[in-house]
């Protein structure tokens, strides 16, 4: 028998390989992707999910997936750790598993459901919502290809995020009652740009779906939605080309390529890990009375600590943490402001002092067993991190100090000596992005008030998953001015020079926010006349900062108004000076130099 053309030679047959894998890849994705649109339909359209023809071919899908995912287990252009290979196991067994039990009709028990859905139903969901974003993924590294800025990737990740989000909160069995594009757009904006500000009340308004929706959305916009897709484009693909880790160091503010892998890494696992404690300790300090089951505390518990890590300020609750019964539940309050700050503080904070600390321990192991001598590392914890915590801990007290005194007869007004402590704390904490209110915001002080327009501004640090102005950055432009108030000529700080570059970067940022936010004012007051100023100014500040807060204004927006806040939410996170680094050209160098003269500042 004459053997076939394509199998002539070893490299036609690995060629052929090489293409089947290919086009199981391909295939792999087309499925995922095809599957998620199912999944999107069904729970978002129907009333009875997981039911009639639909459900059939959907379980179908499940068993060619796990076929898809089986033989690229086979293929030699993936890289398998075992903790990989490990899960791809589990993820096409239990692919293959469900879509079996659900075919022959196997039933678990009715009382075990999540909104409307049972456990079966939903971890499966969940599974592909998740094998959605892996095949998402791991098709956006290639994005590097198409020489596109970062800056540019930077600023389209959010808007295709906000424009998925937009949709998938238009899906009818998200809301209650039906929602608008323009609150459907403000709400997505506001998740993806972790703000907090709503237009709709996101516990009646919002089905569980709709919840859920937006608890993804700011955990999406908390990260960046370029760090999120990395991470798993990373994991399930088996590593990066080298222009995949020049074009993320910018994305994770990490310097050394070499350590793009592991500090992608450390972000998400420090992430979850800190989400995950977070979680368990409002789940194990809360009243359980306050809740109608097991389910609801558990998501509560969920939520609320990944709206704190990612300073998102949503809240489940109708009048935020100041609802009755909530108000009171001081723990728990401790415990969100606590995951509030160690969000906004900035991954570069956390893994430069994680390397500090694992350089410490090591060097002191090997000096107490090994007898070796004990070597310093230098610069471990640079200025750049050193700015940030003193800043931080300097407006933290001034927040503190300055809350307990100007509310003692208003908000801090009949509570508890400990009351009183945790509320003034907590109230220091929030404006710096978090958005949770414990108190009734209308009830504040006039210069508390005006305290927060501050601390709203200022806002969280670089590299976190807060907004505004950003502590470095206000730290430099106020070491700049006593640089000038004294007659030096330089800038400099813990033995070290802030480079001038550094130094125009802070106040060109300071000046767009001041564009910015004296813009938003003037024009929600035009379109908004019967406003106060002071409260426009405060939704304004909030806005551009990704904070959250209110006074009480914001459902009364007119649609003009809102979208005017939603384009400041959305320069608040991306940042203006990102913008235009985008969208203006870059100049040449300047190889000449005019003759230099003064201009008189006064």
């Amino acid at each position: 028998m004459p053997e076939l053309p394509f199998f002539q030679s070893p490299d036609q047959k690995i060629n052929l390989t090489k293409k089947g894998f290919y086009w199981n890849d391909r295939i792999l994705q087309i499925l995922s992707f095809l599957a998620f649109g199912i999944l999107v339909y069904d729970i978002g359209f129907s009333k009875v999910v997981q039911s009639g023809k639909l459900a059939v071919f959907y379980n179908i899908l499940l068993i060619a997936l796990s076929v898809g995912y089986t033989i690229r287990l086979f293929s030699k252009s993936e890289k398998y750790r075992t903790s990989r290979l490990v899960i791809e196991i589990l993820i096409i067994l239990f692919l293959l598993v469900a879509a079996v039990f659900n075919l022959i009709g196997f039933q678990i028990d009715q009382n075990y459901r999540i909104a409307n859905l049972q456990i079966k139903s939903f971890l499966v969901n969940l599974l592909i919502f998740i094998l959605f974003l892996i095949e998402l993924s791991r098709w956006s590294l290639a994005i590097n290809k198409l020489k596109i800025h970062p800056a540019v990737v930077f600023i389209l990740s959010f808007l295709l995020v906000i424009v998925i989000g937009t949709g998938m909160l238009m899906l009818p069995n998200a809301t209650t009652n039906g929602i608008s594009l323009v609150d459907a757009l403000f709400t997505s904006t506001s998740a993806v740009c972790v703000t907090g500000l709503i237009v709709l009340d996101t516990s009646k308004d919002f089905t569980f779906m709709g919840q859920f929706i937006i608890m993804i959305l700011f955990q999406v916009g908390g990260l960046g939605m370029m760090t999120f897709t990395s991470f798993f484009g990373f994991f399930f693909k088996g590593g990066y080309s080298l222009q995949n880790q020049l074009f993320l160091k910018d994305f994770i503010n990490e310097d050394n390529i070499g350590r793009i892998n592991s500090t992608l890494v450390k972000i998400i696992v420090f992430t979850l890990v800190v989400e995950g404690i977070a979680a368990m300790l409002i789940y194990s300090l809360i009243e359980k009375g306050l809740f109608q089951g097991v389910g609801d505390r558990l998501f509560f518990s969920v939520f609320h600590s990944i709206s704190g890590f990612c300073n998102a300020g949503f809240s489940t609750l109708q009048n935020g943490l100041y609802e009755s019964g909530f108000r009171l539940e001081y723990n728990v309050h401790l415990i969100i402001a606590m995951t509030i700050i160690i969000g906004g503080i900035g991954f570069p904070v956390v893994v430069g002092y994680f390397n500090y600390l694992r350089h410490v321990f090591i060097g002191t192991k090997k000096m107490i067993f090994k007898g070796a001598e004990y070597k310093h590392v230098p610069r471990v914890v640079n200025i750049n991190i050193k700015l940030i915590v003193y800043t931080t801990f300097i407006l933290l007290v001034v927040g503190f100090f300055s809350y307990y005194h100007f509310e003692s007869e208003y908000t801090l007004k009949g509570l508890s000596g400990y009351g009183k402590f945790v509320t003034a704390f907590f109230g220091s904490v929030t404006p710096r992005t978090a958005g949770f209110n414990t108190v009734d915001m209308t009830a504040m002080a006039v210069p508390t008030v005006l305290i927060y327009l501050i601390l709203m501004w200022i806002g969280a640090s670089p590299g976190s998953t807060g907004g505004g102005l950003k502590t470095s950055t206000f730290a430099v432009a106020v070491l700049n001015t006593l640089s000038v108030a004294k007659g030096k000529t330089k800038v400099e700080v813990f033995s070290r020079e802030i480079s001038g570059e550094t130094i125009r970067k802070a106040f060109a940022v300071i000046q767009l926010s001041f564009l910015v936010i004296g813009l938003g004012v003037f024009l929600v007051m035009l379109f908004n006349p019967e406003l106060h100023i002071l409260d426009v100014a405060f939704e304004i500040f909030s806005a551009f900062s990704t904070v959250g807060l209110s006074l009480g204004i914001t459902a009364k927006l007119t649609t003009a108004s809102k979208l005017v806040v939603t384009l400041i939410m959305f320069l608040g996170r991306v940042g203006t000076l990102t913008v235009l680094v985008a969208f203006i050209k870059k100049a040449r160098s300047q190889n000449y130099k005019y003759p230099e003269e003064s201009v008189y500042i006064s």
